[in-house]
Parts: structure tokens; C-alpha cells; sequence
């Protein structure tokens, strides 16, 4: 079974960079809700299940596109093994039911120390829970940069090694160990901007314990009660941690 795909531009030129604008220039962003090797890093993310994924498009329209691309689960085919991509024969797996949005944004110099992602696995009451997959789409690489690359591995051995690229999707099993290398170079300011999305599979009884939807965001209640006067129409935008 592969490790992890990559596909090269997922969204035409101007969807990915109407994501980028619409992410980046967002109130939520902040310091980053994640704790540990990601206390250096800037962000903010989104807690939702099928059920509330409408709920976050009504309300962050400018991801629709995105989603429908990355969680489509022919995206992620590519990690089955050969015989099941080659025949189409494969076993019932668990398809994706909740999932961990994130905005990465890593200034130079800055980089993610190893680790596995668990983020659900509060929120979902189940101990050791990881993703079926991650799944990362480069917003941003500053030009010039160096460094800055996705290494992947399985009890401290390395199995894959990604070069970040504008508008490139990865996808690589939840259970590998991960870190991103810092970069240097680029402009004075320039920051590496990424979009990762945990793809979690949970039996009912957990499923029912994790929001339909939630925003993670250390920017404060103030953000919260702006966007919702910008959008006065739109509904609940969802809980704000």
C-alpha cells in the first residue's frame, strides 16, 4: 500500500488563489489553536461532519470547490493497493465521516516537529484515534524558499519526502509519523501557507459526540461577532473555540 499521492493542480490558477486571499485575509487567523510542534505557527480550523459541511459552505462559500475535490474519495484512490486501483476489488472500507480543517501558515525559519495527528481524538471519546488520511493543498510557497519539505515516516524510518508547490494536493496515510522541514529564504515576511484537512472514520456512538460544526480560532469572540454581522443572512456560523 503507498504511503502517499500527489496531484498537481487541483483547482485552476484563479480558484486557488481566490482560496488563498479569502483564507489568509480571514479575522480567525491567529495564533494557531493546535498545541505542541505547532505552537509557532499561525492559523485557524474548522470541526465538522457530513452533517454540518453545508453549514460550512453556507457560511465560507469560497471552500466549495476545495471540498468537493478533496473529499471525494476517488482523490485518495491512489493509496489503495495496486490490485485494488488495477481491478476495482477491494474490501469495505471506512469511508470518512469527520474531518479537521486547518490553515497552516509558517513564517521562515519555522517548522512542525514530528508527530502523528489525533486532533478528533477528544472531541470523538476515542483513545489513539487517527485519520484514514491527510490530505494537503500548498497555498503559498514563497518564491526563492528553500527547505520547507513534508517528511513522512513509519516508526522513525523515512518512507516519503514531499516538496511543497503551489497548488499541490498530498495525501498520505494518517498513521505515518510527519514533520515539516523549516525554509528559508523568500522575501522579508514571506510565509508558506497550507490547507490540511484530517479525514477521520468514526463508528456512530463516536461520531455522535464531535460537533456538526465548529470554528477553532485564537482571534477571539470580537472575530466571531464581525463575521456574523458581515453576514446577516447566513445563518449560525457555528461555534467558536
Amino acid at each position: 500500500m503507498r504511503t502517499y499521492t500527489t496531484q498537481r493542480e487541483i483547482l485552476p490558477t484563479l480558484e486557488l488563489r481566490s482560496l488563498r486571499e479569502a483564507l489568509l485575509g480571514s479575522r480567525f487567523v491567529a495564533r494557531s489553536p493546535l498545541m505542541g510542534t505547532f505552537r509557532a505557527s499561525r492559523g485557524f480550523a474548522f470541526i465538522f461532519t457530513h452533517e454540518g459541511r453545508a453549514t460550512l459552505e453556507a457560511r465560507f462559500p469560497f471552500l466549495t470547490c476545495y471540498l468537493a475535490r478533496v473529499l471525494n474519495p476517488a482523490s485518495a484512490r491512489g493509496l489503495l493497493p495496486w490490485r485494488e486501483r488495477l481491478w476495482g476489488r477491494a474490501p469495505q472500507r471506512p469511508v470518512p465521516n469527520a474531518f479537521y480543517l486547518n490553515l497552516l501558515l509558517l513564517d521562515a525559519g519555522t517548522g512542525v516537529g514530528r508527530h502523528i495527528d489525533a486532533t478528533m481524538q477528544g472531541p470523538s471519546g476515542v483513545p489513539g484515534a487517527t485519520p484514514e488520511y491527510v490530505s494537503v493543498l500548498y497555498l503559498q510557497v514563497p518564491g526563492r524558499a528553500k527547505g520547507g519539505e513534508l517528511r513522512l515516516l513509519r516508526d522513525d524510518a523515512p518512507v516519503g519526502e514531499v516538496r511543497p508547490r503551489e497548488g499541490l494536493l498530498v495525501h498520505f496515510r494518517g498513521d505515518l509519523q510527519h514533520e515539516v522541514r523549516p525554509f528559508t529564504g523568500g522575501e522579508e515576511g514571506a510565509q508558506r501557507a497550507s490547507l490540511v484537512c484530517e479525514q477521520y472514520a468514526f463508528p456512530p456512538e463516536a461520531l455522535a459526540r464531535i460537533p456538526s460544526f465548529r470554528i477553532q480560532s485564537k482571534a477571539g469572540f470580537a472575530a466571531y461577532l464581525d463575521a456574523q454581522r458581515e453576514r446577516p443572512d447566513s445563518g449560525p456560523a457555528g461555534v467558536l473555540e
